[in-house]
């Protein structure tokens, strides 16, 4: 099966639809969605994406993250994706949306109008290893080092969004 994603304009109006991969190759603007769990304790919850990942493979990101299939809502496919790749779920919030474009070594590029959902959650993880190799909770301070130190052990979405992620959380905590 063939999965579609929803192609928008700058204003996230839906333009219609292509196969993910086609979009991808013609770097086409798509939406997506960055989902980011935080625990009790304030800690950025990271994958590590599964070594068979098309693009992006062993690197760590954001709790988890993908395209909502036409006609489903951005807010259900973010839940649903969740749930997929990290086997839990927990009530998510939409915090704010920003456009990026990111190109990979493999010719791919994602062009993506992504909307950010936060959530909180402690309990148990049981990630798909189809999707993910391994996670874990980090405070700000050390992504922030990692990133400085190794940067390419990151997705480069995850080093466009840390940063707006973090001044969202420091507003929403002051």
């Amino acid at each position: 099966m063939f999965e579609q994603v929803i192609l928008v304009n700058e204003a996230d109006e839906a333009l219609g639809f292509m196969e993910k991969m086609e979009a991808h190759e013609k770097a086409v603007l798509h939406r997506a969605f960055s989902v980011f769990v935080f625990n009790e304790a304030g800690e950025m919850l990271l994958q590590q994406r599964a070594a068979s990942k098309y693009h992006s493979a062993n690197l760590w990101t954001n709790t988890c993250c993908s395209h909502p299939r036409p006609g489903e809502t951005t807010q259900a496919a973010a839940s649903r994706r969740l749930k997929e790749e990290m086997g839990f779920e927990t009530p998510l919030e939409k915090a704010f949306d920003f456009v990026y474009k990111a190109p990979f070594d493999n010719g791919l590029t994602e062009h993506e109008f992504d909307h950010v959902f936060v959530g909180q959650y402690q309990g148990i993880c049981e990630p798909n290893p189809l999707e993910v190799q391994a996670v874990a909770f980090r405070t700000f301070e050390s992504i922030e080092t990692l990133i400085q130190t190794q940067p390419d052990h990151f997705t480069s979405w995850f080093l466009i969004a840390f940063p707006k992620v973090k001044a969202w959380w420091l507003q929403q905590n002051k």
